[in-house]
């Protein structure tokens, strides 16, 4: 596991809706500088008092910037230091064309109410400040570890079941369009989408959900070249063949289609593991927390779960570390089981009849997060400054899916071609 320090949940009794908003940004070319503002602007005794204040680079993701802020103050230890931490998420450069922010501090928000996020403290320009105690942070390679993705399992039921499913507010409708970054400001410009004609792709479904981000995301693709034109055409009759497919097939869910409130980027860095004493052995379960809620949005159950399986293998793609069968299956009785306890399945239908419908939507969802990630990528490769492969990135993911639709359709088989690794370990027991 990685660093010992990270955020997870509060109490309830910590919780609040109401949140600062400042007039500041993070600058990660003067990072602490522009830190240390944001800090003493939410706490401005921190300058006053005595002990140093120390930042940490926590987390170097592929999208965003995660400090940690302490205060040191004399004779306290570690544990009363860091109940007093702040957490600084600054977002990626551009990254408002990908994520709709004011929905994002509402999701926050809506966790905090529920016990399920850590207490929202601030939000600046560029970013939020919140509170977290101590855990660890997974790996990928702890993902596969029975005790963690039991407490994997059980805490993603609990999102499912108990959050409420809700439709954008106005103000949150536009989903970072109105200013698209550099360079899709000019093509956007030109043919804005409307809020109707993303929502048009799921027309009997609640909105935002994962299929209109994607519709926002294919429309926000460049066009500069005859090939990028006709990668999005290709792109988007994808989209469209896939929610006329699978855009119903929703066994779990809160509202009329089958929607949950979906975390949507459960990678091992996103679950943190709550501490023990050192002296004791691990529990059979562990009890966990997820953290950055930047994606979180209605959709189907099946596909959190398809995607959470999916990062098992990392950014790397580690495709042999991808859960079998078996164990796919262990995963979503104990979701299943977990997601009864919270909010009761309907009683003329068992635990079991349950387990094998979401399992086999899971097993068709498999395909889907790659077309989410590929989509993701393309426009990252334009737009950020972070240093990491997004186009190699795009086509590994994106390739994925064209896997999974050349099984679906026996392409692959017809043509003699080998089965793809991926796919290869996805049917193994």
């Amino acid at each position: 596991m990685g660093p010992d320090i990270v955020p997870v949940t509060t109490s309830k009794a910590d919780s609040r809706q109401d949140f600062r908003k400042l007039p500041l940004s993070h600058n990660n070319a003067d990072s602490r500088a522009s830190a240390l503002r944001l800090v003493l602007t939410l706490f401005p005794d921190w300058e006053k008092s005595d002990g140093n204040i120390e930042f940490v680079r926590f987390k170097e993701g592929i999208t965003n910037t995660l400090l940690k802020a302490v205060k040191r103050r004399p004779g306290y230890t570690e544990e009363q230091i860091d109940e007093e931490a702040v957490l600084i998420r600054a977002y990626g450069k551009g990254t408002d064309v990908l994520i709709d922010r004011e929905r994002e501090s509402q999701s926050h928000s809506l966790l905090c109410k529920h016990g399920l996020a850590p207490e929202l403290l601030a939000r600046f320009q560029n970013g939020l400040m919140y509170k977290f105690i101590r855990g660890q942070v997974c790996e990928p390679h702890d993902l596969t570890q029975q005790r963690i993705w039991r407490g994997v399992a059980r805490r993603l039921a609990e999102w499912h079941a108990r959050l409420p499913v809700l439709p954008a507010s106005e103000s949150t409708v536009t989903n970072g369009l109105d200013t698209p970054p550099e360079p899709f400001a000019e093509a956007m410009s030109q043919q804005r989408p409307s809020t109707e004609v993303i929502n048009s792709i799921t027309p009997r479904m609640m909105t935002p959900n994962v299929w209109t981000v994607m519709q926002k995301w294919i429309f926000a693709l460049p066009t500069a070249s005859e090939a990028e034109r006709q990668r999005k055409e290709t792109l988007q009759k994808e989209l469209e063949r896939t929610v006329a497919g699978l855009g119903e097939k929703c066994v779990m869910g809160k509202d009329g289609a089958g929607l949950v409130l979906a975390h949507c980027d459960l990678l091992s860095g996103n679950i943190i593991v709550h501490r023990h004493e050192p002296q004791m052995a691990p529990p059979p379960v562990e009890t966990v927390s997820f953290i950055d809620y930047e994606y979180a949005t209605p959709a189907p159950a099946a596909f959190d779960l398809a995607n959470h399986f999916a990062e098992w293998g990392g950014f790397e793609c580690d495709y042999g570390a991808l859960p079998t069968r078996s164990v796919r299956r262990a995963f979503i009785e104990e979701y299943v089981r977990c997601y009864d306890s919270h909010s009761p399945l309907p009683p003329h239908k068992t635990q079991s009849d349950f387990v094998d419908r979401l399992f086999e939507e899971v097993d068709v969802y498999r395909g889907v997060p790659g077309l989410y990630w590929g989509i993701w990528a393309l426009i990252q490769a334009t737009i950020s400054q972070i240093d990491f492969d997004y186009a190699s990135y795009a086509e590994v993911r994106l390739q994925e899916y064209w896997d999974w639709r050349a099984e679906e359709e026996g392409t692959r088989e017809k043509e003699g071609r080998e089965l793809p690794l991926r796919e290869r370990r996805w049917n193994e027991e």
